[in-house]
């Protein structure tokens, strides 16, 4: 009894080119002519994986059957495969879908393009010879007794100039083309010159000659101009080229093409370099810029290291300390109370030692968001992340030759730490997105108002890193416990503040002396500044008024407690931002701005703001 092959046989095998048949669920080859057979060098092909021969191609085969599904035929160019004995093969499938017995097929015909194109070029021949022996010969000599015509001129141009016929072939060649691919006229007559010296992309990928704009121009008669492409050297050696590919005919019938080109490869260097340049030119002016914005801000916040005014001998010690660290280069460690003057003795530190022309950048660890923290210190290079659109400078880039100033050292991002130590200690960073080592020279200062120890406990803090900070300590006394310095702190601000408002410098009474040594200072000498500030615009050229929070002197806290609970500290903190901001007018930032008053950045002040949920338009004045 003869038995019916099942349907899939039935398309594969009355196909005359490679072609098998898959089912759609497992993916499994069953049925293949013998073509196909040929093609893969495999006899046994049905119950094979047909993903076996894609190498990796898998998410491809399963988009391309999805699309056969849906339109029930289609054909892909993206899907190469490799033979069982290894042999890469350039394809074209086309795809159909075919249902029998309940189950789906995919029954592709495969093309190998590499003998297509060798098929397609053999029909061109056989065509030309198909005219007769009279016209190849009238062709040749066409090519001949123009380039007889047109040697001078040809031999004259700088560029680089040759003729290929309908079969690819080269027919004539000039010196200046000569020259620059390393070939001779004798290596590339009658030769197919697109696998001379064309044949491969820069980037190492195959040139099919199907897909060259030369072979274009007498294939579809059409003039080609191509500015970003490489001919090959004859040793090798690619050449970046510009040119132009134009058919030409013979009275009037089609005669081949004539390809005029260029090596741009020093052009294209030069270009390249221009590019860095301007790169490294626009890198020094965004450092520059940054180190500007870093020196301006230096001259707002910082007058002179003689803002550390006081005789007690806290203060005397502080700054023989600083005298005596200043002229080293070691690290230093500066801990104390919020606004005790940790930023003041850096920059003395600074401004006294050998790095004091170079800029001194301040870094408040606490200000920085965690996600940026790397990118603002060791900086970026373009494409380093999403929205990295041009290359960055990173803080400790400019700070080289300087100070690098990490205050509140401890909310650097734990994940950070280690690799902030490794650049410190071994004076070499790399950018984000960069494999390239910049040396640098820099100096730490660090600060903090935690208890450092603390925080190595409960891991907040490498105790490396702390090691390595923690060369010369310097420790900032509460004002609280300098009271004597308050006289010369409070004439002192005042004469600074009056300088910078233009005011008439109003008396210091004893009485404001004793109401300020009454006082608490929980914000410390930052505290009396802006009190003392403050005090200069309400009094306006007569006797100094303080305006002091009520009930908040020594002698009311005394009855309990001269400590301060961390609520106490929040409300003293918020009732005093309120207060200057009220006073301003809402207004943060600028001259007269609430950051001026206070003597903090304004970034810093917004933080606190929405730290504190403080509702500016309830501060504006009506």
């Amino acid at each position: 009894m003869n038995i019916t092959p099942p349907l899939p046989h039935s398309h594969v095998h009355s196909s005359i080119l490679p072609c098998i048949a898959l089912d759609t669920f497992s993916g499994l080859i069953v049925a293949a002519n013998d073509a196909a057979a040929q093609l893969l060098d495999d006899e046994n092909l049905p119950g094979k994986d047909f993903a076996g021969f894609l190498v990796g191609r898998l998410p491809e085969l399963i988009v391309f059957t999805e699309k056969v599904d849906h339109y029930t035929t289609s054909w892909t160019r993206d899907l190469p495969i490799v033979s069982s004995a290894g042999r890469e093969i350039d394809t074209e499938i086309h795809g159909t879908t075919i249902s029998h017995g309940g189950a789906s097929y995919l029954v592709m015909q495969i093309i190998d393009m590499a003998a297509y194109d060798t098929r397609s070029q053999n029909v061109s021949t056989h065509k030309l010879h198909a005219r007769g022996l009279m016209e190849w010969d009238r062709a040749r000599d066409f090519f001949r007794e123009m380039e007889n015509e047109n040697r001078l001129i040809l031999d004259a141009a700088g560029e680089g100039i040759y003729g290929i016929n309908l079969e690819g072939k080269t027919t004539f060649v000039n010196n200046a083309a000569q020259e620059m691919l390393g070939w001779t006229k004798e290596d590339l007559l009658g030769e197919d010159i697109h696998a001379m010296i064309h044949h491969h992309h820069l980037d190492g990928r195959k040139y099919p000659s199907r897909e060259c704009p030369i072979y274009h121009s007498f294939r579809n008669e059409q003039v080609n101009r191509v500015e970003d492409e490489v001919f090959w050297h004859k040793n090798g050696r690619p050449i970046q080229v510009e040119y132009t590919s134009t058919p030409i005919y013979d009275q009037q019938v089609l005669a081949g093409a004539v390809v005029i080109f260029r090596d741009v490869s020093e052009r294209r260097e030069n270009e390249r370099k221009l590019r860095a340049a301007m790169d490294q030119i626009d890198a020094l002016r965004e450092r520059l810029e940054q180190e500007n914005e870093y020196l301006q801000e230096e001259i707002r916040n910082v007058r002179s290291h003689y803002d550390l005014a006081g005789s007690s001998p806290a203060i005397m010690r502080t700054l023989a300390q600083i005298e005596l660290v200043a002229k080293t280069q070691s690290n230093v460690l500066i801990t104390g109370e919020g606004g005790t003057g940790k930023s003041l003795i850096a920059s003395a530190i600074h401004k006294s030692s050998s790095r004091a022309k170079r800029p001194i950048i301040r870094i408040n660890c606490a200000g920085i968001s965690p996600s940026t923290f790397e990118s603002e210190l060791f900086g970026h290079v373009r494409g380093a992340f999403q929205g990295a659109v041009h290359d960055r400078t990173g803080k400790l880039e400019i700070a080289n030759g300087g100070t690098l100033y990490l205050d509140e050292v401890s909310e650097i991002p734990i994940e950070l730490q280690g690799k902030i130590l490794k650049t410190l200690q071994e004076q070499s960073l790399e950018r984000l997105g960069d494999n390239r080592i910049s040396k640098i020279n820099v100096r730490v200062i660090a600060s903090s108002s935690k208890d450092l120890t603390a925080c190595i406990r409960n891991g907040t803090l490498r105790q490396d890193l702390y090691f390595y900070l923690n060369v010369f300590p310097i420790e900032c006394q509460p004002l609280r416990e300098r009271l004597s310095d308050i006289p010369e702190l409070t004439q002192h601000f005042l004469t600074l503040a009056c300088e910078r408002l233009n005011l008439q410098k109003p008396t210091i009474t004893k009485a404001n002396i004793r109401q300020l040594q009454d006082y608490h200072w929980p914000g410390n000498v930052r505290e009396l500044q802006n009190v003392v500030e403050r005090g200069a615009i309400l009094s306006r050229g007569e006797k100094l008024i303080l305006d002091l929070q009520k009930g908040t002197g020594r002698a009311g806290a005394a009855e309990q407690s001269d400590i301060l609970t961390e609520q106490q500290m929040h409300e003293l903190q918020v009732s005093n931002i309120i207060a200057c901001l009220k006073q301003c007018g809402g207004r943060v930032s600028g001259e007269e701005g609430a950051a001026q008053l206070m003597g903090i950045k304004p970034t810093t002040l917004y933080s606190r703001i929405k730290k504190y949920g403080i509702v500016l338009d309830e501060t504006e004045e009506n």
